[in-house]
């Protein structure tokens, strides 16, 4: 299976995530994944960053027992695209059910991070990307430690973005002046028995 997302003019901003400066650009901690009049690159107030075309979401049911993880996160994916290089983003969620103070629920962003597909094989020597030419990636994320209570959800967003925290990639040739015109890019994700793209954590014993 397969799942499309682009690269758009206007990047994913940034809300919260482990940043010790950049205000008021951006502010480090744990905040609901929703944009608001006062965040720096928001289109669209009040609609959750879920919600946007360039944005995969994927969710678990309710969680019918609690959940405690600690260490090392990663993102094992398989994608492809139509530009040389590209960025790949993957932030884990938090998802509180509806209250009466947030009827749409709470997501709480826990960790995150980016990795430029021209990098994937290490940072000695950039590889471009063949169009349409699957490969496999690791994207990794901050270490942390969360329990997911009991009706809670664990979201695993996937973009290409994470903006003014990343800076945009222009989606160029490898080697490209990064001062051009930036490209628009169509990336997609593959998953399945045939590409097994998948969150990897480590579990912890958790009292039911």
């Amino acid at each position: 299976m397969t799942m499309i997302f682009a690269t758009e003019a206007n990047p994913v901003p940034t809300i919260g995530g482990p940043i010790t400066s950049g205000a008021p650009l951006m502010v480090g901690g744990a905040f609901d994944q929703v944009e608001t009049q006062e965040l720096f690159g928001a289109t669209s107030p009040g609609m959750p960053l879920a919600s946007r075309a360039d944005v995969l979401v994927f969710e678990t049911p309710p969680l019918e027992h609690a959940i405690t993880i600690a260490g090392d996160v990663s993102v094992r994916l398989f994608i492809s695209s139509d530009r040389p290089t590209t960025d790949i983003t993957a932030k884990l969620v938090d998802v509180y059910p509806p209250t009466p103070d947030y009827p749409h629920g709470y997501a709480m962003n826990l960790s995150d991070g980016i990795l430029r597909t021209c990098y994937r094989d290490g940072f000695e020597q950039q590889r471009a990307l063949s169009d349409g030419e699957v490969v496999e990636i690791t994207v990794r994320l901050y270490p942390i430690a969360n329990r997911f209570e009991i009706g809670h959800r664990i979201r695993l967003e996937i973009s290409s973005s994470n903006f003014p925290r990343f800076d945009v990639n222009p989606n160029h040739e490898v080697g490209h002046d990064l001062s051009a015109v930036k490209c628009r890019a169509l990336n997609m994700l593959y998953f399945g028995s045939d590409h097994p793209s998948s969150l990897q954590f480590s579990l912890l014993p958790t009292d039911q």
